[in-house]
């Protein structure tokens, strides 16, 4: 065994420790989750299901995995089949080049059904209500559901963002965005979101091995847990860490799962193969988790 093997070992130990401390018993809660459970995120309280379709694996110069395997027809056939299973909740960005795929799938499904999230580089207002416009005509909707700042890594990010940040705020009063955050990137930026009124959602890398993570297990646990009792919303991302615990799936679902930390999960789903082999796993393991 390696360095890092052990590491990442030692890092399913606490994780393990960690999930028992963090469950939540609910007196007549049923013991299992499903992928599509009904949940409420955030101040805003926006409803979606508990499991996002990501449509961002590699995604970067606008293609993705799911872009360039599945074609326009061939993702927008995977997001309307996880509808039909209740997955409602469909996780876009402008890097990723899959807004017209998107609306492709929009087209065939009721809008006020699926809960849309798409993810926005734009730093001062010019920039914010270009996005805005575009992104809203590339999805053929009027309004997205979920629109955060996408990527942070500085410590000092609203102040580098303000721009963007007081734009998106005037877009969520006149109901073009239900609620707005930022994707974190560094345990600085994260530091920071969890203290900032404005952050009303954030996405952030959790898995139980610290892979592609911002810190070690623990010390993200401790910053979700700031952020909860801010009454923020948290949807976790790199649950799998980017692919690299792929062969510790139940694994990683009991444990995003177990934590009372995090409301719900994206995960870079790229056949319907893919897709149904997680809505069945997602009981099981949460029972397990």
């Amino acid at each position: 065994m390696n360095r890092r093997q052990a590491l990442e070992g030692g890092g399913w130990i606490a994780a393990g420790l960690l999930t028992g401390a963090l469950r939540r018993p609910l007196a007549g809660a049923p013991a299992q989750k499903r992928a599509s459970d009904r949940v409420r995120l955030g101040p805003a309280s926006v409803e979606l299901s508990r499991l996002a379709i990501g449509t961002g694996t590699n995604g970067v110069g606008g293609s993705s995995n799911q872009s360039r395997k599945l074609g326009l027809r061939g993702l927008a056939d995977l997001l309307v089949a996880g509808y039909e299973q209740g997955v409602t909740f469909w996780d876009a960005a402008d890097q990723y080049g899959t807004h017209p795929h998107v609306k492709a799938a929009l087209a065939r499904v009721p809008r006020e059904k699926v809960t849309l999230l798409s993810k926005t580089r734009a730093a001062s207002e010019s920039e914010m209500r270009a996005d805005l416009d575009r992104f809203r005509r590339e999805l053929g909707t009027d309004y997205i559901d979920i629109l955060p700042l996408h990527a942070m890594m500085a410590h000092n990010w609203p102040e580098r963002r303000k721009g963007a940040m007081a734009v998106l705020e005037e877009a969520r009063q006149k109901g073009i965005v239900r609620t707005h955050g930022i994707s974190c990137h560094s345990l600085e930026a994260l530091r920071t979101a969890a203290r900032t009124p404005w952050t009303q959602v954030i996405l952030v890398r959790i898995n139980p091995a610290g892979v592609n993570m911002d810190a070690d297990v623990r010390t993200v646990i401790a910053a979700l847990r700031v952020m909860k009792s801010a009454g923020k919303g948290v949807i976790g991302m790199k649950i799998l860490g980017q692919g690299r615990l792929r062969n510790r799936v139940d694994e990683c679902l009991g444990f995003a799962l177990g934590l009372d930390l995090v409301d719900a999960f994206t995960l870079g789903i790229e056949s319907r193969a893919e897709l149904e082999d997680l809505v069945r796993r997602i009981p099981a393991a949460s029972a397990r988790g």
